[in-house]
């Protein structure tokens, strides 16, 4: 056929599509293995970050990645009965399409519309099995995107020890501010509940001015109080509220989530 012949031309153009197509296909199966183990990877660094085992942006192989994370106590946690589920594989718990149950508005405080029933915690412990850190995974709704993290608490439960916030869509310079360390760095040593159990810890606008407080980001209020509402909803009774009470010996019941007054955080 002729060069010049539209025949030809949508034939090349068929055959070009069909190859490409294929090579993507082979790619994407072959490499399929390797982007499963860095995602686990990428997870186990964050974890490790939030239980301070990790320095920010410090780069770590996957060896020492799984040395340190072999301290982690990988604890699969039944929300509603605030314990822990022995008989659960925590790689169970992510594939279970079950495990999850729509939320009521009024305890929707994340807004996330749905929770999961069991949850995978990490807790990390000295050569005298006593706790350092638990870490906590935490998931909110932001300005602009859905805010995914992990919330880690010193050995009493009551303090913060770090936070990081390792996937959202938040308006980078502002909002997106949230997973710079010089601000999460602000949440270390903060008070995150109260000696009822009660989350109290929050972004404020401004300056912070008690030791539940935290500096807010200028430019990023709604952001904020996105992130407010998220650790608020994890340490209350929806989350892990009835664990750590449990974990603390504290007989005192919680008395449901502490939702933060919008004046503290909007405007």
């Amino acid at each position: 056929m002729s060069n010049e012949s539209i025949t030809k031309t949508f034939s090349v153009a068929t055959c070009l599509c069909v190859v490409c197509a294929i090579i993507v296909s082979l790619s994407d199966v072959s490499l399929k293995g390797m982007q499963q183990q860095n995602k686990a990877l990428d997870k186990q660094i964050n974890i490790l970050r939030a239980a301070g085992l990790v320095d920010p942006g410090a780069k770590v192989s996957a060896q020492e990645a799984e040395k340190l994370f072999a301290n982690a106590q990988i604890a699969v946690v039944d929300l509603q009965s605030g314990t822990i589920v022995d008989d659960v594989d925590p790689a169970d718990v992510e594939k279970d399409k079950d495990n999850f149950v729509t939320l009521s508005k009024e305890d929707d405080v994340a807004q996330i519309k749905t929770a999961p029933k069991r949850v995978v915690a990490y807790l990390f412990k000295d050569q005298t099995g006593a706790l350092q850190t638990a870490v906590l995974p935490i998931v909110g709704t932001g300005l602009w995107s859905t805010l995914h993290g992990f919330l880690a608490l010193n050995g009493d439960l009551t303090t913060v020890a770090h936070i990081v916030f390792y996937d959202h869509g938040e308006t980078p310079g502002l909002g997106g501010e949230i997973s710079n360390p010089v601000w999460t760095a602000k949440w270390e040593g903060k008070t995150a509940v109260n000696e009822q159990g009660e989350p109290v810890i929050r972004v404020v606008k401004g300056a912070a001015t008690s030791d539940s407080e935290i500096d807010g980001i200028s430019g990023a209020t709604l952001t904020g109080a996105g992130v407010t509402r998220t650790v608020t909803f994890w340490l209350g009774d929806n989350g892990f509220g009835p664990f750590l009470n449990n974990q603390r010996g504290d007989s005192v019941p919680s008395k449901g989530d502490a939702t933060p007054d919008s004046n503290d955080v909007e405007n």
